[in-house]
């Protein structure tokens, strides 16, 4: 019987197997065909396994519903659109900006597209171990194909250039994972949410890294410039980031209330160590949008781990798993 109530729970597919489709695949959209489906019970949403059509089977992926589109004239129209936006307009984004300039390298182009299909991609993106690898987008791999057969490549230099990205998976120390594993637990099966304002905010943690990066002996004027622009850019992409990729479903209702009640108010301002930690979940999605080298790469995520060992360092005094409550949510039943 609960299996049965279980399956009756699930959503309902959009797509069925064998579809004609659209699909994201970072800021762009291809043409594409669902070969099977299934019900990811960890986010309560439907998935597809999706292939690209004319693309070797090898890019197939599983990808969230919210990632597809009906093959109708209307999001036709929108696939050439994204696709003349992203050739006339490629900008350098000012937060991105700031947190390749501590490692000395330039941001490329970064996908102009309408914030929704970025944010759409971003919240696949699940890094979990360090591992650097250079890869080709699909519409490059199409371009590749169209010089092998002959076929005239008009102006596609600087749009390979922008397409060939470096794919950054953060890695978290084995230590921090049970936090990431009992929140999730806490609000999704218990039904508890995280006392806010947080105690500790992630600003705080971010003075705390500064302050003791700079207090170092080995500490110089480059290093502490270098740690700064670090914690800049960790503060800015939360910022960002908070609403669309690092809140749970039932965290949003509470999250809507925070910015009523505090308004221009940070998010950096109002939540802790919890959603801090789950943006470098996210984060190493988000920097495949940047033109590192290698080299920079590895200077990128080595700050990134010596600050994620500040946070083991440090979990007692930033993680308490006293801080999840029902207060929230027996107040909102009130109301």
């Amino acid at each position: 019987m609960s299996t049965k109530k279980e399956e009756n729970d699930q959503p309902a597919y959009h797509f069925q197997e064998g579809e004609r489709v659209l699909c994201f695949h970072g800021p762009l959209i291809y043409v594409a065909k669902c070969l099977q489906s299934r019900y990811d019970s960890v986010n309560s949403t439907p998935e597809y396994l999706i292939h690209y059509s004319g693309w070797n089977k090898s890019w197939d992926e599983w990808v969230a519903e919210s990632r597809v589109l009906k093959h109708n004239e209307a999001n036709v129209q929108k696939q050439k659109d994204l696709y003349k936006a992203q050739k006339a307009e490629p900008k350098k984004k000012k937060i991105v900006k700031k947190v390749s300039s501590m490692v000395g390298v330039e941001t490329s182009s970064v996908a102009t597209a309408d914030s929704s299909s970025s944010k759409t991609e971003l919240a696949t993106l699940a890094p979990t171990e360090c591992d650097v690898t250079r890869r080709q987008s699909p519409l490059q791999c199409d371009v590749t194909r169209r010089q092998r057969t002959g076929q005239k490549v008009a102006s596609v230099e600087s749009e390979q250039q922008f397409l060939l990205k470096v794919e950054i998976k953060v890695p978290l120390p084995d230590q921090l994972k049970p936090w990431l594993v009992d929140d999730w637990h806490l609000i999704n099966n218990n039904k508890k949410l995280i006392d806010l304002p947080a105690k500790i905010t992630v600003d705080q943690i971010l003075e705390d890294y500064t302050k003791y990066k700079t207090m170092s002996k080995s500490s110089n004027p480059n290093n502490e410039y270098a740690v700064t622009e670090v914690m800049n850019g960790i503060r800015d992409y939360f910022n960002v980031m908070l609403q669309s990729q690092l809140l749970y479903k039932v965290e949003r209702d509470q999250c809507n209330k925070l910015i009523a009640d505090y308004p221009d108010t940070p998010m950096t301002k109002l939540y802790g160590a919890q959603h801090l930690l789950r943006l470098f979940v996210k984060l190493g999605g988000v920097l495949a949008y940047t033109a590192l080298d290698e080299k920079s790469v590895q200077i990128l995520l080595a700050n990134f781990q010596q600050f994620l060992r500040f946070l083991h360092k440090n979990a007692s005094t930033y993680f308490n798993l006293q801080c999840y409550s029902t207060t929230w949510c027996d107040n909102q039943k009130k109301s």
